[in-house]
Parts: structure tokens; C-alpha cells; sequence
């Protein structure tokens, strides 16, 4: 039997069992994995729920224009149903959002606009005055609005909270979300709560969020609001979709160890999900000495780690914000102490190079000119040569001098020093602020990579 468009595709994501990274805790840890959605998220579900009652209530006409302010999610989903539909799209994101969210809205036809992150919610640069302002202007236009709009916790409650209870047969005690507009923390928990008041809600949120301080205190406290890194989750002001009675607790994850658990999610079990899913399963790490042996914790992994590529899946974007800790060419040079590089001279004879080997038990020395590197001596080089002509030894290095060891940066990761390390090549250089140069072996990466 065929579906009669994508929009059908929508719902009855699977609930996987997590078992390695929880393999620790007392209980029973479940993920339901949004990013089977067509859209690869979560929002798929309370995009189509939005425009559908948008429709009934005639906010849009055949033809028109749906506008909105997303991460990116939320977009993707209205897109989709834009496409089904047959209305345009026009989308406002921060600059704070992965590219790859952008390009995939723009791929699906929308239009999209890109604002600062960095200024307040009433500022008229921000997305969320932007949105609301185009809603304005462009004629036949519907300002989905899914902050306040209450049918984004209403598709929660008729799909997601149903489909937690039924595949857990009733079981499920602990609903983890790291939550951002309200609308899947409030609307699943209410159904769930409904169903048994004693099932546990916790939402996790980011520092620079206020979203903690509103639910611990009643107050909405602009001075907790400061620029992060996390997306998808944490908000500047409290949406409506909030109420706060379906949740029991809340607690703050930072930016990077959402971003290395996410990670880890991918490495050890296979589900390569986005950041709020790292940070939602660092949150239940946090709160894991209220977890009981019998207990069944379903965590919400709202959308797809394609999202974030060049982002938390990037070593290098994960380094510069000091959320990876690698070795680096600099941590085994650090490791040996003041032992200084052993190199030779392009004048130097090929005798008193094999001396250097011999006096410090090495296999490969730079050839250094007017503080260059300019060459190599290796044994294995040496051997060959000496077996055809015994007398090369009496030859000047640079007569017999291999291709200079490959230079690189100091913050190399040593997983990436061993591409350069082969049967023709034995070392990598790197040079100092002080212009000296260090040497780093085949042996050197074994040993580090061995602890």
C-alpha cells in the first residue's frame, strides 16, 4: 500500500534502546529517535499540526505565504508541508544556526534570512521582529508563530505522548526533553502525566537561557540571557506554549559537553544525532542518582547529526572553542621534557650523521640549513644506500639526503600526524615560537596513542 504524499511519513519514530553509554545506570534508557521524520526532526510533527488548524481557521489561503522564525527544524517541516500544499515559504534564522540548515530550507524552496543572534527579543533586527514584521508587508501571509502558537504543544499530545506510552506498553517513568518553545516537553508531558501522574518530566536547558530561572523562580530575568553555542534548545523569553505544572525539574547543560556527548551518541551507538540530543542525554547524566532500577527513561533526540557537520562533527570547530581534548603535536613534544631535536648540517658527512644515530639510539634526523628545513637522513634510507656503495659514507649529507619531513602545526592532532607518517616518510617537523624546530616519529605517535 502507498502513502499519498510525504506528509504521511510523518510520526511513529522508533524508540531504541541505549547501551553502552547508560550501561552504568540502574535503569532502562530509551531514545525516540525523531529523525526518522521525513524531515529528519522532531518539528515535522508540529509543523503540519500548526498549518493544518491555520487552514481550518482560515489564518491562510491557497496560494499564500507561510513566515516564520526557525532554527531551522521547524522550517523544514513547514516546507515540506509548503511543498504538499502548494504555498510559499519565507524564513528568518540567526546566524548562529549551522549552514547546512539553511541550505537544506533553501533546497526545499524556501526563502530564507538571515539576522543576528546577539540582540534581544523586541530588537527589530532580531528574527523574531523580522518574521513578524514581513507578516505584515507580504500579502496573503501567515505568521506561524510557533513560540505561542498552542498547536505546536497540541500535536505533542495527540501523537508523541501516545506513541511513548503505547511502545513502552505503559512503562515509560522519565521523560528527558532539552526543550526550547515548550511545545514537545509540555504537550507529550501532559499526555503522559495524564495517563500516570507519577511519570517524571525533566526538561534540560542551556546556560544563557532563562528558562531554569523562570521555572525555579516565577521570574523572567533578562541577566541570565547571554550569548551560547547550543542549538535547538533554551530561549531569551518564556513562550506561551509553556506550562509549567507537566514539568518536574530542570537543569543546565553547557555547550560543550552537550557537543561531546552528542559525539559519543554517534561513536557508541551508531545513532548520529544532533546537539540537543547530547544535550539531552547529558542532562539525565546529571540527574542519574534519582534513577531507580526499575525505572524506563525515554530521551527525546529531536533531529538528524547531518544538521551539524561542519559544526560538533568538525574537529576543527570543536577544538577552537576548546570543547575537544586531543593530543596534539605540541602535548608530545611537552611530554619529553628539555630533550632537544637531534639534526644534522647539508655539509655534514654521511659517517657523522650514522654517529648521531648510533649515539642517540634515533632512526631519523632532520638536515637543518640557516634554520631550514631543507632535508632528512633516515636509517632505513642509509641502509639501502650503504649495502649498494660502502663508500657513501665518506659522501656530505646533502648528497644523499632524502625529502624534508613534512612540516605542520604545533596543534595538529596526532590522529592526523600518522597520515603523514609512511614507508618513504618517518617523521613529521614542527617549529617553535622561537623558531626551533621538534620532531615527532612513528614511535612517538605508537607510545601516545598506546596510553
Amino acid at each position: 500500500m502507498w502513502l499519498h504524499n510525504i506528509l504521511e511519513t510523518i510520526g511513529d519514530t522508533p524508540l531504541i534502546k541505549l547501551n553502552k553509554i547508560t550501561k552504568d545506570l540502574p535503569c532502562t534508557v530509551l531514545a525516540k529517535v525523531e529523525y526518522f521524520n521525513p524531515g529528519n526532526s522532531i518539528k515535522d510533527r508540529m509543523a503540519l499540526k500548526m498549518l493544518e488548524v491555520a487552514e481550518k481557521e482560515g489564518k491562510i489561503k491557497p496560494g499564500g505565504t507561510i513566515i516564520e522564525g526557525t532554527s531551522g527544524n521547524t522550517g523544514m517541516g513547514l516546507a515540506l508541508a509548503a511543498c504538499v500544499k502548494g504555498y510559499k515559504c519565507i524564513f528568518t534564522t540567526t546566524d548562529k544556526q549551522s549552514k547546512e540548515k539553511a541550505d537544506i530550507l533553501k533546497a526545499v524552496g524556501a526563502e530564507v534570512i538571515v539576522c543576528p543572534t546577539n540582540v534581544e527579543p523586541d530588537d527589530p533586527r532580531s528574527y523574531y521582529s523580522v518574521s513578524k514584521r514581513l507578516a505584515t508587508e507580504v500579502p496573503n501571509s501567515w505568521y506561524v508563530n510557533q513560540y505561542d502558537n498552542l498547536a505546536n504543544r497540541l500535536a505533542h499530545y495527540e501523537q508523541t505522548g501516545p506513541e511513548i506510552w503505547e511502545q513502552t506498553e505503559g512503562k515509560v517513568t522519565h521523560l528527558v526533553v532539552a526543550t526550547g518553545t515548550g511545545g514537545t516537553i509540555v504537550g507529550t508531558g501532559k499526555y503522559l502525566k495524564e495517563k500516570n501522574p507519577n511519570i517524571k518530566v525533566w526538561a534540560i536547558d542551556s546556560y544563557g537561557s532563562l528558562l531554569k530561572k523562570y521555572f525555579d523562580t516565577g521570574v523572567e530575568d533578562p541577566k541570565e540571557v547571554y550569548p551560547y553555542i547550543s542549538e535547538g534548545f533554551g530561549e531569551d523569553f518564556v513562550p506561551q506554549n509553556y506550562d509549567m505544572q507537566y514539568i518536574d525539574e530542570f537543569t543546565k547543560v553547557t555547550d560543550k559537553d552537550g557537543a561531546v556527548m552528542a559525539r559519543r551518541i554517534a561513536k557508541e551507538e551508531g545513532l548520529f544525532c544532533g546537539y540537543s540530543a547530547g544535550s539531552c542525554l547529558q542532562g539525565l547524566m546529571q540527574l542519574k542518582s534519582q534513577l531507580k532500577k526499575d525505572d524506563v527513561v525515554v530521551c527525546i533526540f529531536h533531529d538528524h547529526g547531518s544538521r551539524y557537520v561542519a559544526k560538533i562533527y568538525n574537529d576543527e570547530w570543536m577544538m577552537e572553542r576548546g570543547f575537544l581534548d586531543v593530543k596534539t603535536f605540541k602535548d608530545l613534544i611537552s611530554g619529553r621534557g628539555s630533550q632537544k631535536t637531534v639534526y644534522t648540517h647539508p655539509d655534514a658527512s654521511v659517517s657523522e650523521a650514522i654517529e648521531l644515530m648510533k649515539k642517540y639510539d634515533i632512526e631519523n634526523i632532520p638536515v637543518i640549513e640557516n634554520d631550514n628545513n631543507v632535508g632528512a637522513i633516515s636509517e632505513n634510507g642509509l641502509f639501502n644506500k650503504i649495502l649498494n656503495n660502502p663508500g657513501i659514507k665518506e659522501e656530505q649529507v646533502k648528497n644523499v639526503m632524502e625529502k624534508p619531513y613534512p612540516e605542520v602545526s604545533f596543534d595538529t592532532p596526532v590522529e592526523r600526524l600518522s597520515s603523514y607518517i609512511n614507508k618513504e616518510n618517518g617523521a613529521v617537523l614542527s617549529k617553535d615560537d622561537s623558531g626551533l624546530y621538534h620532531i615527532i616519529t612513528k614511535y612517538d605517535i605508537i607510545q601516545s596513542l598506546s596510553k
